[in-house]
């Protein structure tokens, strides 16, 4: 049963608001009113007040998707602060935690619980929450679901499915990043109305834009002069890889500035105290990858400049949206040079799977598929057929849609576990039938020094059919505190649906990767495109997003400043004909023991990480990356016209 206090006095109680923000309330009268939903709001504009306002309402649980820990926690932080019952289930809990927010949920002691995408795959998860009753889906980030996105995440696709498995009855779907093309996609998925589709509009008058063309020798000097128009206040500076944040930072800590470097390759609790700093304004000037980013909620950012390129339009709007919260005057600022597009262009071949890895796929399929069922671990089918996990799972979207797998369940192949008291002392516990089956359980797990490992292989043979049983004894256990229950390795089951002809596949596949990959290369044009415009930045970025309401001229960006932007080539390079790249690859090949692709031996030249490389140990030889600077597609072409061979001294790996 509803609420029935009026929204706008809920909005003062629980939330000290004194009015909705533009498009809040008709997205909350929305679900009240039983329909799902989409809020399409530019960064930083009330996205998550509509499903926290809305959860209210609700009979049940709602159940939030978000992307990042850090995200859900400064959201719980957020509810906390106003006495809304909230909490996240995580990978950096312990199970006592987990088990307590578990409990909660099943009591009805919270109205909100957060969770990753992943954690929906966790077949213990999914029987947990198919208990308990869920009013209300919500989906951050929601243009992840979106293969025309600029962000498209594979298991997001699933979420329409664990909609419906879970009889969740409606759905709100939130994003500050959507071109037409992804809202009509999304819409689709969750059979959502146009009139439940609430777009505020992506213009925001406080942001200065500026597209400041910078040849890369002039960048740093640019840079402190730039950040000393804001002295003492919060500025985030992004760069695309992790080496340069380190360096930037070390350059402006030279130059007098207290920078510090944040990105995905620190440790977490070093990346928690960096973002907590900035929250609290102990640092004030960042220099991150994109890694930093999502849930900061700080509203008083005055600057935020681009040393290198973003990598798209959507990316790009996203991180200068996290300028201005507060709604006063704000910079934004590109140092715009075309150095850095080609390793760009080079994360997006990366993505591209060579036609014989996916032929390896669909022959794996063809040959463990058994009774109709095919199962299959992420890691080993990477390792196995050299493509990149991210890619790997979107290679098996592409099989689902095109009806010839459909997947099933998820499970863990391996559960170990520590008996907390003696096995009799267990046993002395249950009567005679459930004695029975637990001495069975355990009759059926080896013994090392404390942990057990329970063979799944051998108990099926002597009780088919019983696998459901056992895990949900093991967990029962787990939960009452007889033992401490550990699970990993991943294993997903498909539905094989229609025979495969692995060759013939193989190039349809290939070529929608392909396809694919033209289109992010596209994307790349258009961003040049946008920075390059002689028409009003800040118009020109509004209507890319189906936004026409904008005013045909801010006043107030570049362009309007009568500085339309031209950026500078980037510096010439080499010309790979002069560059002897058979000796540079030579060492990779010596290692392999064997010819390797123009495809394979590009990406290590082009610093590209996959299974094969990482397994080859690629990233510690002298030439990995040597050519990031390179068109991948020419490097490619010009190892295409050689055969680099073994050399007679080396031997396989």
């Amino acid at each position: 049963m509803f609420n029935a206090v009026p929204l706008s006095e809920q909005l003062q109680q629980y939330f000290g608001f004194s009015q909705f923000r533009h498009g809040q309330r008709e997205v909350v009268e929305a679900l009240v009113n039983g329909h799902s939903a989409m809020a399409i709001f530019p960064t930083g504009s009330g996205k998550s007040l509509c499903y926290q306002l809305a959860a209210l309402q609700m009979p049940h649980l709602t159940l939030v998707i978000s992307p990042l820990l850090a995200l859900m926690r400064d959201q719980l932080a957020f509810l906390h602060s106003k006495g809304i019952r909230a909490a996240a289930i995580d990978s950096s809990q312990s199970r006592e935690e987990t088990q307590q927010v578990m409990q909660d949920v099943q009591q009805g002691e919270l109205k909100i619980l957060m969770v990753s995408v992943e954690r929906l795959k966790n077949e213990r998860f999914r029987r947990f929450i198919s208990q308990v009753s869920v009013s209300l889906l919500v989906i951050d980030e929601a243009h992840c679901i979106s293969e025309w996105g600029h962000n498209f995440r594979p298991d997001y696709l699933k979420l329409p499915d664990y909609k419906k498995e879970l009889n969740i009855p409606q759905a709100l779907l939130l994003t500050a990043t959507a071109t037409p093309a992804v809202i009509q996609d999304m819409a689709s998925k969750f059979a959502i109305s146009a009139e439940h589709i609430t777009v505020t509009g992506f213009y925001r008058s406080n942001l200065h834009l500026h597209i400041r063309p910078v040849d890369s020798t002039q960048k740093d000097s640019t840079l402190i002069h730039l950040l000393g128009k804001t002295p003492n206040a919060p500025c985030v500076v992004y760069v695309t890889q992790q080496q340069t944040a380190e360096t930037v930072a070390n350059k402006l800590q030279v130059a007098g500035i207290h920078a510090t470097a944040y990105h995905a390759g620190l440790d977490n609790l070093v990346r928690q105290q960096i973002q907590d700093d900035f929250m609290q304004g102990k640092s004030q000037v960042i220099v991150a990858t994109i890694a930093f980013g999502m849930g900061i909620d700080k509203s008083d950012i005055r600057q935020v400049i681009h040393y290198d390129l973003p990598k798209s339009v959507e990316n790009y709007s996203q991180e200068i949206g996290r300028a201005g919260r507060d709604g006063e005057k704000s910079l934004c600022t590109l140092l715009g040079s075309q150095d850095g597009l080609n390793l760009l262009q080079n994360f997006v071949y990366g993505d591209t799977p060579e036609q014989a890895s996916i032929a390896k796929v669909l022959q794996n399929i063809v040959d463990e598929t058994a009774n109709g069922q095919w199962e299959m671990t992420l890691f080993n089918l990477s390792s196995q057929s050299n493509i990149r996990q991210l890619p790997l799972k979107t290679l098996l979207v592409y099989l689902n849609m095109q009806g010839k797998i459909k997947p099933l369940y998820s499970y863990y192949s391996e559960y170990r576990f520590v008996l907390q008291m003696s096995e009799a002392d267990l046993l002395g516990h249950f009567n005679s039938d459930r004695r029975e089956f637990i001495a069975t359980l355990l009759k059926h797990s080896k013994l090392a020094r404390t942990w057990y490992s329970f063979d799944f292989i051998s108990f099926l043979n002597e009780f088919p059919e019983q696998r459901q049983r056992a895990v949900a004894a093991l967990e029962y256990l787990d939960e009452a505190g007889f033992l401490r229950l550990e699970t990993k390795q991943m294993t997903d089951v498909f539905q094989v649906l229609n025979p495969i002809d692995p060759a013939q596949l193989s190039l349809s596949l290939y070529q929608q990767f392909s396809q694919k990959e033209h289109n992010e290369l596209n994307r790349l044009s258009q961003m040049l495109d946008l920075f390059e415009s002689p028409e009003c930045l800040s118009h020109t970025l509004a209507k890319y997003f189906g936004d026409n309401a904008a005013p045909a001229q801010c006043g107030h960006c570049s362009v309007c400043h009568g500085k339309p932007a031209t950026l500078p080539l980037a510096p010439e390079l080499v010309e790979l004909e002069r560059l002897d790249l058979n000796a540079m690859c030579q060492d990779l090949v010596n290692k392999a023991g064997k010819p390797l692709s123009a495809h394979l031996l590009s990406c290590f030249l082009c610093g590209i990480t996959l299974p094969h490389l990482t397994k080859y140990r690629a990233s510690k030889m002298t030439y990995f990356g040597k050519l990031a600077d390179y068109p991948f597609a020419e490097v490619r072409a010009t190892l295409l016209l050689e055969a680099i061979l073994p050399s007679d001294n080396s031997s396989a790996a």
